[in-house]
């Protein structure tokens, strides 16, 4: 039987821009296999058969989805992408970029490698800075609220202050948060690909937690 492929856009990136989850659902369904829209956020029983498969684009719902629940494996996004052709990517005529890559998915070199070929595959450059890959430091997201605010923005501006380049890769929307805190000129990935400008939105630490746990409770 062949397995199921769900796409799950995840907590933040519906917040974020909940019209990206229709536009990336439908070309995945005309240019990649029949992929159904999954909803419930990672943080619960995903409630699909076992083999199933979840395409996601946050790295949190890539980490829990494939070792909390039994059965379910996982692909991101960025490594479907770049293993088809049909994709119209954008030029970015070289632009300079450092890459910031998240925690949760530290040990997946393939993530790592997919994000880099997408970014070559749109003519940017990539300035690496110096934790990166399976090295990467956390933005500072990480530490709220287990450390004060004051304690995380000053983590967030460190991390910040390590990026060469002024525009900095993210491919997840907390992140947005932190180098934008930080300093720096956010570009989640899913915005290069739709060639879009990143919006901070709400960057209050506090309320922007408060956002993405409303959502998971009702997800």
């Amino acid at each position: 039987m062949t397995p199921k492929i769900y796409f799950n856009p995840g907590c933040a990136l519906s917040i974020y821009k909940p019209e990206m989850e229709v536009a990336i659902l439908d070309f995945l369904n005309r240019n990649y296999k029949q992929t159904l829209l999954h909803k419930i956020c990672c943080r619960h029983e995903p409630q699909l058969d076992g083999g199933s498969v979840i395409i996601n684009v946050c790295a949190g719902c890539d980490k829990r989805f494939s070792s909390l629940y039994e059965g379910i494996s996982t692909i991101s996004l960025w490594e479907v992408l770049d293993s088809l052709d049909s994709f119209d990517f954008p030029d970015y005529q070289g632009l300079k970029m450092s890459v910031h890559d998240a925690c949760p998915v530290r040990g997946n070199a393939g993530v790592h490698q997919a994000v880099r070929n997408l970014l070559g595959k749109m003519n940017i450059e990539i300035v690496e800075t110096k934790f990166h890959g399976s090295k990467s430091v956390c933005c500072g997201d990480d530490f709220y609220p287990k450390l004060p605010v004051e304690k995380v923005h000053t983590l967030m501006k460190k991390r910040a202050d390590s990026m060469p380049c002024d525009d900095v890769c993210v491919y997840c929307v907390s992140c947005i948060k932190s180098l934008y805190i930080g300093g720096k000129t956010p570009r989640h990935l899913v915005d290069l690909l739709m060639n879009e400008l990143t919006d901070p939105q709400e960057y209050d630490l506090v309320k922007w937690h408060e956002q993405l746990q409303d959502y998971i409770d009702r997800h």
